[in-house]
Formats: C-alpha cells, structure tokens, sequence
C-alpha cells in the first residue's frame, strides 16, 4: 500500500518537475530565437590585443578616484611613426603624473613595430623616456633629412627629439628653442608648412594659464561646482593660455612668430587638439583648433605669413544654435564625398560632437542632426578619427569618451566616469549609424578614454587603432573581420616641398567618384596619426587616376596599384597644368 500510493506521488512530482523544466528550456529557446532574430548583424570585429602584442603601458595621470585641479583631467595622446623607416609603424605613448609623484614617475613609452603583429619596448635605447605633465606629441620631419621626427608637449617643457636616423633620438629642444617657458600648459601640436617655404613649422595649442600654488580648490567658485557637486575648478574662471606658431629657420632652430603672424589674435582660448587642413581649398594649408567652453579657431592663412581666426565667420567655431561648446578633439575628412574637407569636433557630456559640413565658398554647416550624430549626449568625448574600417569607400567615425570628474558615479549625476567608444558607420548618403555594438568586443569595454591614433599597423589595408586610458593599460584595437573591398594607401616624398609632404592633397578617381584627403600631422586629440593616406576603395578594382597637389604648388599624377602602399615622390609623376 506505501508503495502504491508513493509511487504515483512520486511519479506526479517527476512529471511536473519535467513539465516544469520543458517550459524553460523552451522559454530560453525562444528568448535566444528573439535575441537572434533582433542582434545587430557584425559589421567589424575590434578586440583590444594590446596584451598579446606585448604593448603593455599604463598611463598614469592625476588621482584614480578624485581630481582636485584641472590638471588632472586632460589626460594624453599618443603618436605613431615609422621612426626606423622600416616601412612599418611605431608607437610613442605621452604618459603622465600624480599630484605627489616624485622624480621616479612613469615615462612615456616608445614600442618598435616587430613586424609580426608584436611591439618591443626600445624606450630607453632610443633615448625618448619623458617623465612629467605630459600632454600630446606630434610628429614631422622638421630636418628634411628624411627620418621623423617627434615633439612632445607638456604641463611644463616641451621636448623636440631629433631623429639620428640609427634608432636614437637627440633631445634638441634647447637649441632649437620650441621649449617654452618653461611653465605653458601645451596641449595639441602639428607640424605644418604654412609659408610653404619647405620646410615644416610647428603649431602648438595651449590651454590654461596654470599655477597649482593659486589655483582654487573645488568648490570655491561657481566654475568649481558641477550639478550641485563641488568638482575641480575651470576652465571657465582660470586664466587662458594663448596658442604658439614657431617658424622654422632651416638651420636647426625656430622662432616664436605668434604675435607677428596673428595668431594670438583669436576670439577663442582654451584650445587642445589641432588638426590642419586646407578648407578653401587655396592650395594653402589653414589650422583649426578645437576649444573648450570659447568658440573654437580657424586660422584662415592669408599667404603672407599671417593668419586670421574666420572660425565664427566660416561657421565652425560654435553649433548651429550659436553656443559654444567645450571642444576637445577634432578630426577631417570628406565625409560626404563632394571634393570638401569636413571637420568633426567632441566636446562636452549634456552636449552633442559636432559635424561641420564644408559647403565651399569658404563656409560650413552645422550638419550633426542631419547627419545622426545627436544621440549621444550622456558622453563626453575625446579622440576622434574619421577612418574607413570596412574599406567600402566612406570614412566612418571612431569617438572616445571619459568623464573628467570621477565623482560622477557615486553622485549620481546622469553620467559614467568610464564610458563606451562609439564607432559610427558612413551610410554613403549623409548619415551615420551607430554600430558599436555590432564592432567587436572592444566597443563593449569602458573606460575613461583620452588620446587616439590611427595607423595600418601590418600594411595590410586593416586600420587599427591606439586609445591611452586615464590612469589604465593603454589599448590596441585591431579589426579582425574581413573584408572583400578593396584599398590604396600613399607614402608622399617631397623633393623641393617639405620631405614628409605635409599639406600635400591626393586625389584618387574610381569611377564617378573623387575620393580626396591631405597629409597631415596633429588630429584627434593631442595625437598623431599614421602619415600615410589611406583609401578605401569598395569594390573598384582599378583606379583611374592618381593625382597629388604639392605644398609648393606642382600638380602631378601617378599610377597606383590597388591593395598596396604606393610611394608618391614630388617631380616623380606627370605634371598637370592648372588655373590656379
């Protein structure tokens, strides 16, 4: 009888236990069926691969989890170069400091490029370790002996490492007197040849005039009060610093031409990243500086060796609702494929970046909500790239983002200290999409993201990217996916024109389409981006022509192979009459 009558209880149970579990797994089914059905389908693969290519830095700068003065905000940038020219790119990492770090403190770092998808750490042989403020660096071959070479700017002295061309480097900063005071706060730098005389001159951004000994704490003043939460103070309330042009004698050394030139005359201040660009498309190169919480800078260059800031006049010094916004990094390309340079600017959280349409004539517009940019307003961003990732022939966006004030998160006020990168997609019409979480695993990581530089570190057409983090491992984001379009990249030798061919503008046809970009140095924030332009070129299987404008003014073109890095030597290619 007990066994009779447990044996059915005991059935019932199991059967419902059964039932029970059916009913979730088939719940789960279903749900992993939905989730399949609604994911984003990959369009990229980053991961972050810094550890495994043996480039492991941490960058340090001010305190992890309170920041007591502004200084501790901007964090650093990072330049690429080919530093050996063994055709492959390197990496200088700018590191930084504490408010109570002693003469031991972190260095900045120099990783030579294996060639095998490894980097190895030649700091100390090649004489480049800086310890300090660090802020951004910038690459150029001031020289013209045909190695570059690199400027690192700081919260103190600047440093100009000449390249020996065996590995080594020679800090000539002294002699050639691009050092400061000693005590500016330089933020972004770029070499450019703006009298177009050959040789490169150097354009250095500063930001606040800063004493740490007067500055006031947080709290004490309404620009040290962020939603209610007493925060580090400025820059609003601080003195501002004004921007540097030194002109390069051709000897060895440079002379301070900022006030002679114009190019303290400006409406805005505050500025840290500096990208050049001929937005006129005069055949002479412009600058234009992102600015925080002024109207950012264009110096228009007027072809006598001085400049004037139309940054309010040209329409990229504010939003389209006239306000100014706290600019941080800046990036060009030719977004819309119309022949134009146009400019994208990060800037502050509980504010939009901002993307500059240039509509030629000398003007832009404002084209951010136009163009599906508007989203993101929780973030405040950093380094920026306009890069093709999938080749397909339209530059896409790749934003960083990281608060300033860590106290956000245990405030509560609407914001992450550490946040996504975003990566945005060129639809080819105008717009963007947001695709971040269909590129890979590195756009689901977070962190409070500074500089960026952009480099096809294997020659490959894959273009990879390199994000220093606030006081955090430094990341190597590689695309892994692949892709059946096509790409170009060029190398620019100047002969008579400066010998990196800074300024030069290359124009590829395939097809109906002209696909244009310029060499340059500088972009993003308070960083350097590999040199060598790159193209993608979508399905073309040929290209039609090849042709390059030099800072001197010789228009020549050249035939190019696909798929390959196309080295373009000034007097080397066929000469092109032109009006102008």
């Amino acid at each position: 009888m007990r066994i009779e009558i447990e044996a059915p209880l005991a059935l019932t149970y199991t059967s419902h236990t059964l039932m029970g579990f059916l009913r979730v797994l088939l719940c789960a089914i279903l749900a992993a069926t939905a989730a399949a059905q609604t994911a984003p389908k990959p369009v990229a693969d980053f991961v972050d691969l810094a550890g495994k290519a043996g480039f492991n830095v941490t960058t340090t700068f001010g305190g992890k989890t309170e920041k007591k003065y502004i200084i501790e905000t901007t964090g650093t940038g990072v330049a690429i170069l080919d530093y050996d020219n063994d055709g492959y790119p390197d990496i200088y990492v700018v590191n930084g400091t504490t408010l109570d770090t002693k003469s031991d403190g972190p260095t900045s770092k120099l990783f030579h490029n294996n060639h095998d998808g490894t980097f190895s750490d030649v700091t100390d042989k090649a004489g480049v370790g800086l310890r300090g403020w660090g802020q951004g660096a910038c690459v150029g071959d001031y020289d013209n002996d045909g190695y570059d070479d690199l400027y690192v700017t700081f919260y103190g002295k600047n440093h100009l490492f000449h390249n020996r061309g065996n590995g080594t480097f020679e800090d000539v900063t002294d002699k050639a007197g691009v050092g400061g005071s000693g005590h500016d706060w330089s933020s972004g730098c770029a070499f450019v040849d703006y009298d177009r005389d050959g040789k490169v001159d150097l354009a250095v951004a500063h930001y606040v005039d800063f004493d740490i000994a007067t500055a006031p704490k947080p709290g004490e003043s309404q620009s040290c009060v962020w939603k209610g939460v007493p925060v580090m103070c400025g820059p609003r309330g601080l003195k501002p610093a004004r921007n540097v042009l030194y002109h390069n004698l051709g000897n060895g050394k440079f002379e301070d031409v900022s006030e002679k030139a114009g190019f303290q005359k400006t409406v805005g201040t505050y500025c840290l990243s500096v990208s050049p660009l001929d937005y006129d498309d005069d055949g002479w190169p412009d600058i234009y500086m992102a600015c925080d919480s002024t109207p950012s800078i264009l110096y228009h260059n007027k072809h006598d060796g001085t400049f004037e800031d139309v940054g309010i006049s040209a329409g990229v010094a504010l939003n389209e609702d006239g306000r100014e916004q706290a600019g941080m990094g800046s990036t060009v390309a030719d977004y819309d494929g119309n022949g134009k340079l146009d400019i994208f600017k990060t800037n502050f959280s509980d504010d939009t970046s901002t993307l500059y349409q240039n509509n030629g004539g000398g003007s832009f517009t404002d084209a951010t909500f136009a163009a599906g940019l508007g989203l993101h307003t929780q973030y405040l961003g950093w380094g920026t790239m306009f890069f093709d990732f999938d080749n397909d022939s339209w530059p896409d966006l790749l934003v960083i983002n990281g608060h300033v004030y860590p106290e956000v998160e245990r405030q509560h006020l609407g914001s992450d200290y550490e946040q996504p990168r975003l990566l945005y997609r060129n639809l080819g019409n105008g717009k963007f999409a947001d695709v971040g979480d269909a590129a890979g695993a590195a756009f689901q990581d977070r962190a409070s993201g500074r500089g960026l530089a952009i480099a096809d570190f294997w020659n490959d057409g894959r273009q990879s990217a390199v994000v220093a983090n606030m006081n955090a491992p430094v990341a190597l984001l590689v695309n892994q996916m692949k892709y059946a379009n096509h790409w170009v990249a060029f190398k620019t030798v100047g002969t008579k024109s400066n010998r990196d061919g800074l300024g030069a503008r290359i124009s590829v046809t395939i097809g109906k389409r002209v696909l244009v970009d310029e060499v340059r140095s500088g972009s993003s924030y308070d960083s350097n981006n590999d040199m060598r332009v790159h193209f993608g070129l979508g399905e073309a299987t040929k290209i039609d022509s090849v042709e390059v404008r030099w800072p001197n003014g010789l228009t020549e073109t050249f035939p190019a192979k696909i798929d390959a890095f196309n080295e373009l030597k000034e007097g080397a290619g066929t000469a092109v009459k032109t009006s102008k």
